[in-house]
């Protein structure tokens, strides 16, 4: 139904993997599965978004999926949502209904209903979404379509020196500018934060472990509500001066243990070999 969440549920099946094709014409859809399998193969996941935008192709879908357009197994997912909530929604986006025409907004909701009503009836999975919010209708998405590897948080750690500037796309930044700086001990000035001599060094001064100890967990409170508000990707940035040394250690050590937390993880340096 026109409102109920159509590019909310699209946008998160892209999230999680799906190639999305948005407003197909249904006679389009064995062709979009065979160029598919062609370019990125047939393990693929594929979402295909039809809606009464279609038109006079829109009554071809149910053919289409009776007959079996595709060699892949097919599930028919079908969005809707109260009246009232559809017109509040829709009066909200400013956007006339496609079956309105010069009659109430109202009106075109019930003649969608009544074009729509076969393929309702046929849904492997109906969701009404009258009392969920954006972050809970992606949620029961990923419930429904995601996988393990596809559902989990994926986090960026990465390191930066402060003298060329912080990540612009850093949802946590941490300063480790109040440890001793490696660059002052002669052995260990040409090594980076890599090396295991300078990360024990680092992680051996007094307050990196205690830093580690409260740091990690907040991360770890903070990436299970990402998850239920729909958010799969944290970005973690950790800073000193130059970004060589007491960045690249912690960096590496803070992505080691969200690592054994069971987060996927990299571990990336951003300005390692800038000086």
């Amino acid at each position: 139904m026109t409102g109920a969440g159509r590019s909310t549920a699209a946008k998160e099946l892209e999230d999680l993997g799906f190639f999305v094709v948005d407003n197909l014409p249904p006679t389009l859809l064995r062709e979009v599965v065979r160029l598919v399998d062609e370019s990125k193969g047939s393990q693929q996941p594929i979402a295909v978004v039809v809606d009464v935008r279609s038109g006079s192709f829109f009554d071809s879908l149910q053919v289409n999926l009776a007959e079996g357009a595709t060699h892949r197994q097919a599930t028919l997912l079908f969005l809707e949502a109260s009246d009232e909530v559809l017109v509040r929604r829709q009066e909200a986006a400013r956007r006339p209904h496609p079956l309105q025409g010069s009659d109430r907004l109202l009106d075109g909701l019930h003649r969608e209903r009544a074009v729509l009503a076969k393929l309702r009836s046929d849904a492997d999975l109906v969701i009404d979404t009258t009392s969920l919010n954006v972050h809970q209708l992606t949620k029961r998405i990923a419930q429904a379509f995601g996988t393990p590897d596809t559902t989990r948080l994926k986090v960026r750690v990465v390191s930066f020196g402060f003298k060329y500037g912080i990540p612009v796309d850093a949802d946590f930044v941490a300063d480790m500018r109040f440890l001793p700086n490696p660059h002052w001990v002669p052995e260990l000035r040409a090594l980076t934060g890599q090396d295991p001599d300078v990360a024990a060094y680092v992680k051996g001064r007094p307050g990196a472990e205690p830093f580690l100890e409260q740091y990690v967990p907040l991360l770890r409170t903070v990436a299970e509500g990402y998850l239920n508000e729909g958010k799969r990707f944290m970005t973690v940035a950790v800073g000193c001066t130059g970004g060589k040394h007491r960045s690249v250690a912690m960096t590496e050590e803070i992505a080691a243990r969200l690592r054994a937390d069971g987060f996927e993880v990299r571990a990336t340096h951003r300005d390692l070999g800038r000086e």
